[in-house]
């Protein structure tokens, strides 16, 4: 028997698995395995959101040109230039059939989002990755890498799941040792936690040529990653292309209402900022007072390092974290097995978090 057969390179995609959600037989438990917002949506949002229920019968504005005029305006942005998809990854996949194929190569670092190979992969071209420093996107290993292979360059900045940074002077030297034929695409989905005064998402970069990509998501500070909505700022000739291989209604009705609901909500997204700016350094301070190795930190969540020793090991530790109802990432899919990720959470799910890791750490 013949069974339909799939183009080569799709059956060596390993299929990206969320964070779970629960636990079998636990009522209440504690997910940081995501990097979902600690205070979940705007109430604003919500009631934009639930606003849409009669309305479901009705196609979405294909265009999305309301979200676009709030996201330019809350941005300083050309709305013109802004396309939105289901998520930002459907952008990134987007931009990966439109300018990569089979035997082109997709660059990016050694640690940097899964989506990446997988998106790569799909389109038939090969993923590569450039050697980090100490955990950090070196732009002279991706700049080495570069060959005529080379379509398009991903840099998540801050980075998925190390949370580390490159400024924007490094940014811009990447961009400036780059071809001009091959786009950089600038994943800045962690970028409203940021407050370092040499980051920068890369708006300037976009405007000033037409080789640059920048991607932001609601999924993160915005907490709106169940609705699956993302944007990416583009020079007007990549956003022409994106909007020709995009689907006609890639964004539902409801998840635009949501989007610009929570665009207007300022006092919220400050209070999620604030929120962040306050339990990530006390997080970080906890564990590390327990011995534990911690990567310094720009976005709302933490990369923990474990001891190699099996009892003591990352593995251990998610299985304990588990037994007291809190779900954290094992690390294992991104070549950092000995590491877990965990989300800045609630006041009480990061006090949860230390008690547990504290115990685990001094159990005999």
């Amino acid at each position: 028997m013949s069974l339909p057969t799939p183009r080569p390179g799709i059956m060596d995609i390993a299929p990206y698995i969320g964070g779970d959600s629960k636990i079998p037989g636990v009522t209440r438990v504690i997910k940081l395995a995501s990097n979902e917002g600690a205070l979940g949506p705007s109430p604003r949002a919500q009631a934009a959101y639930a606003k849409m229920a009669s309305e479901l019968h009705r196609y979405p504005d294909g265009s999305c040109a309301e979200l676009r005029q709030a996201i330019g305006a809350k941005y300083g942005l050309d709305p013109a230039r802004i396309v939105c998809g289901a998520g930002s990854d459907e952008l990134l996949g987007l931009l990966c059939r439109a300018y990569c194929g089979p035997g082109d190569e997709v660059l990016y670092s050694q640690h940097g989002f899964l989506m990446y190979a997988i998106a790569a992969k799909s389109a038939g071209a090969t993923p590569v990755t450039a050697p980090e420093t100490n955990l950090t996107t070196s732009v002279d290993a991706l700049l080495a890498k570069v060959t005529a292979k080379t379509k398009i360059v991903f840099v998540a900045n801050p980075n998925n799941p190390t949370g580390t940074y490159i400024s924007a002077d490094e940014m811009k030297r990447l961009r400036q040792g780059l071809p001009e034929h091959v786009p950089l695409v600038i994943d800045a989905a962690y970028a409203e936690y940021v407050t370092r005064n040499d980051y920068s998402a890369g708006v300037e970069l976009v405007d000033a040529g037409q080789n640059t990509v920048m991607c932001r998501t609601f999924s993160k500070i915005y907490a709106l990653g169940g609705v699956r909505l993302g944007w990416a700022y583009a020079p007007a000739n990549i956003a022409d292309v994106l909007n020709r291989v995009r689907n006609p209604f890639n964004v539902p009705a409801p998840a635009q209402a949501a989007g610009v609901a929570a665009l207007a909500d300022d006092e919220f997204l400050n209070l999620c900022r604030a929120h962040n700016d306050m339990w990530l350094p006390w997080l970080t301070n906890e564990l590390r007072g327990l011995g534990l190795e911690v990567v310094p930190s720009v976005g709302n969540f933490i990369l923990v390092r474990f001891a190699k020793e099996p009892a003591k090991n990352a593995d251990a530790a998610d299985k304990f974290l588990i037994s007291k109802g809190i779900i954290a990432r094992k690390m294992v899919p991104y070549g950092l097995g000995d590491c877990l990720r965990i989300t800045i959470g609630t006041d009480e799910e990061n006090k949860a978090v230390v008690a547990a890791l504290k115990e685990f750490v001094t159990k005999k």
